[in-house]
Protein backbone atom coordinates (compact mmCIF):
# COMPACT_ATOMS: atom_id res chain seq x y z
CA UNK A 1 0.00 0.00 0.00
CA UNK A 2 0.83 3.47 -0.75
CA UNK A 3 1.85 6.31 2.02
CA UNK A 4 0.51 8.82 -0.54
CA UNK A 5 -2.37 11.12 0.40
CA UNK A 6 -5.71 9.80 -0.30
CA UNK A 7 -7.16 13.08 -1.48
CA UNK A 8 -5.88 15.83 -4.00
CA UNK A 9 -4.97 19.00 -3.86
CA UNK A 10 -7.07 20.76 -6.91
CA UNK A 11 -3.76 20.91 -9.37
CA UNK A 12 -3.72 17.50 -8.74
CA UNK A 13 -7.36 17.26 -9.95
CA UNK A 14 -6.55 19.48 -13.40
CA UNK A 15 -3.43 16.89 -13.77
CA UNK A 16 -5.96 13.72 -13.35
CA UNK A 17 -8.89 14.90 -15.59
CA UNK A 18 -6.11 16.23 -17.88
CA UNK A 19 -4.51 12.71 -17.80
CA UNK A 20 -8.11 11.39 -18.37
CA UNK A 21 -9.00 13.46 -21.23
CA UNK A 22 -6.04 12.63 -22.95
CA UNK A 23 -6.27 8.71 -22.60
CA UNK A 24 -9.95 8.58 -23.66
CA UNK A 25 -9.67 11.52 -26.16
CA UNK A 26 -11.89 13.76 -24.88
CA UNK A 27 -12.45 17.65 -24.87
CA UNK A 28 -12.04 20.06 -22.00
CA UNK A 29 -16.12 20.39 -22.37
CA UNK A 30 -16.55 16.60 -21.99
CA UNK A 31 -15.15 16.44 -18.57
CA UNK A 32 -16.64 18.82 -16.53
CA UNK A 33 -14.83 18.66 -13.11
CA UNK A 34 -17.14 21.62 -11.12
CA UNK A 35 -20.38 20.34 -12.29
CA UNK A 36 -19.59 16.68 -11.18
CA UNK A 37 -17.96 17.58 -7.87
CA UNK A 38 -21.40 19.84 -7.30
CA UNK A 39 -23.12 17.17 -8.20
CA UNK A 40 -21.36 14.50 -5.65
CA UNK A 41 -21.62 17.42 -3.17
CA UNK A 42 -25.26 17.94 -3.73
CA UNK A 43 -25.85 14.18 -3.62
CA UNK A 44 -23.93 13.49 -0.72
CA UNK A 45 -25.42 16.33 1.68
CA UNK A 46 -28.91 15.26 0.21
CA UNK A 47 -28.73 11.36 0.36
CA UNK A 48 -25.99 10.17 1.48
CA UNK A 49 -21.79 10.18 1.51
CA UNK A 50 -21.81 6.62 -0.65
CA UNK A 51 -24.88 7.77 -3.21
CA UNK A 52 -22.28 10.46 -4.68
CA UNK A 53 -19.99 8.71 -6.85
CA UNK A 54 -22.53 6.39 -7.86
CA UNK A 55 -24.94 9.09 -8.66
CA UNK A 56 -21.84 10.43 -10.89
CA UNK A 57 -22.13 7.15 -13.11
CA UNK A 58 -25.74 7.17 -13.41
CA UNK A 59 -25.46 10.92 -14.71
CA UNK A 60 -22.79 9.83 -17.34
CA UNK A 61 -24.28 6.58 -18.80
CA UNK A 62 -27.74 8.43 -18.84
CA UNK A 63 -26.25 11.61 -20.46
CA UNK A 64 -24.06 9.10 -22.45
CA UNK A 65 -27.25 7.17 -23.86
CA UNK A 66 -29.02 10.48 -24.80
CA UNK A 67 -26.00 11.05 -26.84
CA UNK A 68 -23.32 12.37 -24.73
CA UNK A 69 -23.42 15.89 -25.66
CA UNK A 70 -21.87 18.79 -23.19
CA UNK A 71 -25.49 19.84 -22.82
CA UNK A 72 -26.98 16.42 -22.19
CA UNK A 73 -24.38 15.92 -19.60
CA UNK A 74 -25.89 19.08 -18.15
CA UNK A 75 -29.29 17.93 -17.85
CA UNK A 76 -28.09 14.66 -16.73
CA UNK A 77 -26.76 15.82 -14.32
CA UNK A 78 -29.60 18.36 -13.46
CA UNK A 79 -31.98 15.76 -13.11
CA UNK A 80 -29.89 14.41 -9.98
CA UNK A 81 -29.02 17.00 -8.48
CA UNK A 82 -32.57 17.99 -8.53
CA UNK A 83 -33.77 14.02 -7.17
CA UNK A 84 -31.45 14.68 -4.21
CA UNK A 85 -32.70 18.28 -3.39
CA UNK A 86 -35.91 16.30 -2.67
CA UNK A 87 -34.66 13.27 -1.65
CA UNK A 88 -36.49 12.35 1.89
CA UNK A 89 -36.09 8.58 3.19
CA UNK A 90 -38.68 6.18 3.68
Amino acid sequence: MSDAPRTLPPEALDEWALALRERFGLAADDVPVALILDLARDVANGVARPAAPFSAFVAGLVAGRAGGTPEQVREAVAAVVELAAGWKES
